[in-house]
């Protein structure tokens, strides 16, 4: 298991921006790939986005393509979330979470079974 903890999530008008960060405080993670997902009340955790373990592979949901970035760097064990022309649909509490297996891509089709240690999730709320 790795402990996780998401930081960067807030209150921000229709169109801002803001940058989640999840850190690892305990082992590596620069083998397995990283994940965000989001989580709205009322409904089903999904999927955001997800990165490879060297970065070179991303992949993102429909709903947030071409407005959020993942990006990683394995040195601080720090996973992000770049989040741009943010809208009111996009308020949820954001969570990361690690792939189960080292070096094996994981994308929106993996279920969440395949995810673990999740953080306690940061809360990103967009008013309009």
């Amino acid at each position: 298991q790795v402990q996780l903890v998401e930081s960067g999530g807030g209150l921000v008008q229709a169109g801002g921006s803001l940058r989640l960060s999840c850190a690892a405080s305990t082992r590596t993670i620069s083998t397995y790939t990283m994940g965000w997902f989001r989580q709205a009340p009322g409904k089903e955790r999904e999927f955001v986005a997800t990165i490879n373990w060297n970065g070179y592979s991303t992949y993102y949901a429909n709903f947030v393509r071409r407005r959020f970035t993942i990006s990683r760097d394995n040195g601080k064990k720090t996973v992000y979330l770049q989040m741009n022309t943010l809208k009111p649909e996009d308020t949820a509490v954001y969570y990361c979470a690690v792939g189960l297996r080292p070096f094996r891509d994981y994308d929106h089709l993996s279920p969440l079974v395949e995810f673990h240690s999740w953080g306690q999730g940061t809360q990103v709320t967009v008013s309009s």
